[in-house]
């Protein structure tokens, strides 16, 4: 179990690690300010600080980044519960964005085919981008001021209390950064390596926190998993195959493809065009989907999202981005069978 476990919580902290110091780099180098102003085009209408649009554009780039930096802004008390539910819906597109270069362009299309797999990748795209439109507009109805406490960017990017409030007083402020009696003009002097070690000190607190949480619950999740049945799960397939009018090959597709994202794009691959039309071959991948909930939950999203969060609030995250998805989904199934 510990060389199956190791690799995952490895790959994740140096995700973690690189992602979070990316951002740091960008606060202390003032890059944070060119890329805020683009992602208020989604904040500000969600009621939202432009600092929180960096965080969801570099989900793009690493998702565990954007997760990791979102979690940071919670905990640091900028965002309340239901801001930051906020944030993670719309986070969704950015989240999406990143697997479409990473995998489904370079892996999934090719096995599917070109029309199969673009229309099955659009379909995902519009349901991940209307998760994100639904996250804008329930943040332009819900929230207010009372959901985003401004003065916590202080503590985020180092500003101690006693600074004039204008955010360039160099220092470590309340973390000990060693730094908190130097002037506000001071700032433009810093080096290169000044910066550097302070993006580096910022990253630690984050690193600290989520890294050793997450190597508890994804231990806790395999022991589970090697001693469970998932396989078991996906008997729901049947019924709903059936209802749907699918052919009789797509529960042995959903069963494999709810376990496997990959293989069951193998295992469809061949019969598309023959027992499936390009349509209903997507629909059954997405069916898979709606039925992998219940695994891919319990084997990745806990573990992920209990790790990033702690487990109440990264239980409230898991249940609205699987109703959002579930919907959309169902609603994408419907369409593609009931479309002429």
């Amino acid at each position: 179990m510990l060389r199956e476990v190791l690799p995952r919580i490895v790959r994740i902290a140096v995700f973690i690690a690189l992602g979070v110091y990316a951002a740091n780099l960008a606060v202390e180098f003032g890059l944070i300010e060119h890329v805020a102003g683009v992602a208020g085009y989604l904040t500000r209408p969600a009621n939202l600080p432009d600092e929180v649009g960096t965080a969801i554009l570099t989900t793009a780039a690493s998702t565990t980044a954007g997760y990791a930096t979102l979690a940071e802004y919670r905990e640091s008390g900028l965002l309340d519960d239901r801001a930051t539910i906020v944030a993670v819906m719309i986070n969704t597109f950015f989240g999406f964005l990143q697997h479409v270069f990473t995998y489904y362009a370079p892996v999934l299309i090719p096995i599917l085919g070109l029309r199969t797999g673009v229309l099955y990748v659009s379909i995902r795209a519009g349901i991940s981008l209307a998760i994100t439109v639904c996250g804008v507009l329930i943040g332009g109805l819900v929230l207010s001021a009372r959901n985003v406490d401004r003065s916590a960017l202080a503590a985020i990017d180092g500003v101690s209390e006693g600074s004039d409030g204008t955010g360039n007083d160099g220092g470590g402020g309340d973390d000990g950064g060693g730094d908190g009696d130097v002037d506000a003009g001071t700032d433009a002097d810093r080096t290169t390596r000044d910066r550097a070690v302070a993006a580096a000190e910022s990253s630690y607190g984050t690193l600290a926190r989520i890294v050793p949480r997450l190597a508890i619950v994804y231990t806790l999740v395999i022991a589970l998993v090697n001693n469970v049945d998932v396989e078991a799960l996906t008997g729901v397939a049947e019924p709903l195959t059936s209802a749907l009018g699918l052919p009789g090959a797509s529960v042995a597709i959903v069963a494999v493809y709810s376990l496997d994202t990959t293989a069951g794009a193998v295992a469809i691959a061949p019969l598309i065009g023959e027992t499936f039309t390009p349509r209903t071959a997507v629909a059954t991948m997405l069916l898979g989907g709606i039925v992998s909930f219940a695994v891919s939950t319990f084997k990745r999203s806990i573990p992920f999202q209990f790790g990033i969060w702690g487990p109440e609030f990264g239980t409230k995250v898991i249940a609205v981005n699987t109703a959002m998805k579930l919907v959309f989904i169902s609603i994408a199934v419907g369409g593609l069978l009931l479309a002429p």
